[in-house]
Order: C-alpha cells, then structure tokens, then sequence
C-alpha cells in the first residue's frame, strides 16, 4: 500500500463515520461492497440509535450531507475518493441536498448522489 493524500480522506471519513453511527464503522464499511445492503439499509437505520432524528430540516440535511461525504472518503477506490480540499469546500458551501427526508434515504441513494 502507497500512503498519499487519500489515506487522510479515508481516515476522516472512517472517523467521521464513527461519530455518526456511534461505533467503529468496519462492518458497514464492508457491508457497502453488497448491492443487495445498499439497497435495504435505510440513512436512519445507520445512525447511532442512541440519538433520535433530527427534527429540523436543516439539521437533518447536514446530517446526511455529513454522512454522504463520508462515505465518499472511504471509497474502495482511492482515485474516487475526493481530496480534503473538495470536501471542506463542498461542506462549507451551500448545496441542495438532499431530496428525501432522511427517514427514506437508502445507502444506495447516497452512494450513488453525485458530489
């Protein structure tokens, strides 16, 4: 394995990640490799069942952006992973995002949403 720039993108997202689900995202992350997960893994069904679901609608969407850009940093791929300089960038921006409440969000929504 080559370290680069992409082995930070990854560490934050797999941090990031364990801060949203409340426990060490390994499972998930090898979870994401099945269709069939995706598929049925609800947004709401990820987060750390401890925490109720944001009520607020802007909340609820930095919640799943958070979550999005996540999962975009831990791509299996390095090459499809964004830089840090593109995830500060699209966090601090103002993007419309997402379409769904985040009850009715699947893996597979967000995986496939374009950054």
């Amino acid at each position: 394995m080559v370290i680069t720039e992409k082995c930070d993108v990854y560490s934050f997202g797999v941090v990031t990640l364990e801060k949203m689900i409340g426990k060490h995202p390994g499972e998930l992350i090898t979870s994401l490799s099945s269709p069939l997960c995706q598929d049925i893994m609800l947004f709401r069904d990820l987060l750390d069942s401890h925490l109720s679901l944001p009520e607020d609608a802007q909340v609820s969407k930095d919640v799943v952006f958070v979550v999005f850009f996540a999962l975009k940093c831990i791509h299996s791929n390095p090459q499809f992973r964004p830089t840090m300089r593109q995830v500060s960038y699209k966090l601090l921006g103002n993007i419309p995002f997402p379409k769904l409440p985040c009850y009715a969000i699947s893996l597979h929504d967000l995986k496939n949403q374009e950054m």
